[in-house]
């Protein structure tokens, strides 16, 4: 029998690949098609994009809708998978801004940057209502930031990310 705690990590892990990874399946299945940037392609007082082109609203509206849809599936409800899905792209874009304020190019890696903020931006907002504690929390993390690791470089061999990371 599997521990509550080991089936609350399944689940967040679940929506976190949802979230995350619903935008880049759909990038792969539309292309360019309805591909509008966030930001709308501005830039910051620095001159920089603010997140870059490939932050979209299709990837946000997709991420919400089938984050919203995977949470229902597994026992949450649609405002849980919608609200964890804007958490966890909230973290994601962050990370983003924080990137074009270094310079870095969109799609370059940035260790560590590329992985937290997505996932512990959702465990801090939903820590009392999922009942979380700190171990539980930790593997989250950990287990997100190297399944991640491995998942896209599965993903790039399979031609679906653009880049290896």
């Amino acid at each position: 029998m599997l521990l509550p705690s080991a089936v609350l990590i399944a689940k967040i892990l679940f929506l976190l690949l949802l979230a995350n990874g619903t935008p880049v399946i759909v990038k792969k299945l539309l292309g360019a098609k309805l591909a509008y940037p966030l930001d709308g392609g501005n830039s910051f007082i620095d001159g920089r994009a603010f997140f870059g082109k490939s932050k979209t609203i299709r990837g946000i509206i997709s991420s919400v809708l089938v984050t919203s849809i995977g949470a229902a599936f597994i026992g949450y409800s649609i405002q849980t998978g919608a609200l964890f899905s804007i958490l966890s792209l909230s973290g994601d874009l962050a990370s983003s801004f924080i990137k074009r304020r270094l310079n870095l190019p969109p799609g370059s890696r940035a260790l560590g940057l590329d992985q937290l903020p997505e996932s512990i931006l959702p465990l801090l907002f939903f820590w009392e209502a999922l009942e979380l504690d700190i171990p539980t929390a930790m593997t989250v993390v950990f287990l997100f930031f190297f399944g991640e690791l491995i998942l896209s470089r599965v993903l790039f061999r399979l031609n679906i990310r653009d880049h290896p990371y």
